[in-house]
């Protein structure tokens, strides 16, 4: 797939474990993983927007089109 989840990559700059995350956003830990590894169809922009709030991140900085 073109699109490329950087979220392994913006936890470890801010040194916040994918439990943590998943705790502070709502969503379960399988969940989060699947979405880390890039196996998931979609994200709801709500989840997005909880990411980038508790990350103090931009969308870009977690997602990334490589043709």
């Amino acid at each position: 797939m073109p699109i490329v989840v950087n979220l392994d990559i913006a936890l470890a700059r801010r040194k916040m474990k994918s439990k943590d995350l998943a705790e502070a956003i709502g969503i379960s830990e399988t969940n989060l993983s699947l979405l880390k590894q890039g196996h998931v169809k979609g994200v709801r922009f709500a989840t997005l927007e909880a990411i980038c709030r508790v990350l103090e991140c931009q969308p870009a900085d977690l997602l990334e089109y490589r043709p």
